[in-house]
């Protein structure tokens, strides 16, 4: 069986993912996060609650800023691969906290670096994001776009997590893969993020807020596609380090989201005018040729779909009708 480390693990990424691997019997898996309040721990709680009963699974409450709880980690297992999810995440937050972003985020990801290098593991996948393009007027964004005008404090601290890992590359072999999501989705999305802000907002009556015009466009990716690329580079051998997009590679503008939600929640919304936020970017789109070629990785989930499984969810959650498929 494979011992695979997963950093943010009890977060809407990392959990899908400890989900999926469980699933195949094949893996035993180590998560370690934090915990921290950037949004309500018991969301976390819930996301790991049944996968406690799993004698395949095994929790670390530890903050990355930490290297010394880190060690603890790895005193009785020896690691075939790391999958750093764990990060402060967010643009807009990340201008009130920067330093917070810095030193999650940077030293954080330097922390597991050199555990990786210390103990010997040779497979690195680190979670990165569409943020680190900017405000790029090329499309769709190729891996080969150049990443330096970020304009958010988070995007820069991914960019570094991506320039780390190709040092650590270089340096001491270890295979570092690095995955930028464009704007995930679906069932145990965080709370603050717009597709489940506004689902909420909409079924209270309470208006949405909306940076702008409405004619900002986002790459949205359904979980489950993510998870797929995520797997594949877990497996992945062909080259020591690459970067490399997971979207679903349509782009679909601010108000038709909410138009989709409206019909799906079978509610208008009441919209908030509000300007446009420092930090954030005009379009993200991802060239996805290089995950279809080096990962096999195949998205499916159109957003009519995605939006569907997540009101399902939504409306599971908050005591209303069950989700219609398991």
């Amino acid at each position: 069986m494979k011992n695979i480390l997963i950093t943010g693990g009890a977060g809407f990424i990392g959990s899908h993912l400890v989900d999926n691997l469980l699933a195949t019997g094949e893996c035993r898996i180590t998560v370690v996060d934090d915990f921290n309040d950037f949004y309500d721990p018991a969301i976390k709680s819930e996301n790991v609650s049944p996968q406690l009963e799993n004698a395949n699974y095994h929790l670390f409450r530890i903050d990355i800023r930490d290297k010394p709880a880190l060690e603890t980690v790895f005193a009785s297992t020896r690691f075939d691969c790391m999958v750093h999810l764990a990060a402060r995440a967010g643009v807009r937050p990340s201008l009130e906290q920067p330093l917070l972003y810095a030193e999650t985020n940077i030293r954080g990801t330097m922390n597991l670096l050199e555990l990786a290098r210390e103990h010997g593991i040779k497979q690195f996948v680190f979670g990165s994001s569409s943020s680190v393009y900017g405000i790029n007027a090329k499309v769709p964004f190729s891996e080969d776009d150049s990443i330096r005008q970020p304009i958010s404090p988070y995007a820069a601290t991914k960019a570094a997590g991506e320039l780390l890992c190709h040092t650590y590359s270089h340096l001491y072999g270890i295979r570092c893969v690095c995955l930028r999501f464009f704007t995930v989705y679906g069932p145990r999305q965080r709370p603050d993020l717009a597709i489940h802000k506004f689902a909420r907002l909409i079924t209270e009556g309470k208006p949405i807020p909306v940076f702008g015009d409405g004619t900002t466009r986002r790459d949205y990716t359904y979980i489950d596609d993510i998870i797929a690329g995520v797997r594949a580079t877990i497996d992945y051998e062909a080259s020591d380090y690459e970067v490399i997009n997971l979207g679903e590679s349509r782009t679909v503008e601010l108000r038709e989201l909410i138009s989709l939600l409206e019909k799906t929640l079978g509610t208008e919304a009441k919209i908030d005018r509000q300007p446009l936020q420092p930090g954030d970017v005009p379009q993200t789109f991802a060239d996805i040729t290089k995950a279809r070629r080096l990962l096999g990785y195949n998205p499916h989930t159109q957003i009519e779909e995605g939006i569907l499984k997540f009101v399902e969810w939504f409306r599971h959650k908050s005591g209303g009708m069950p989700p219609s498929q398991p």
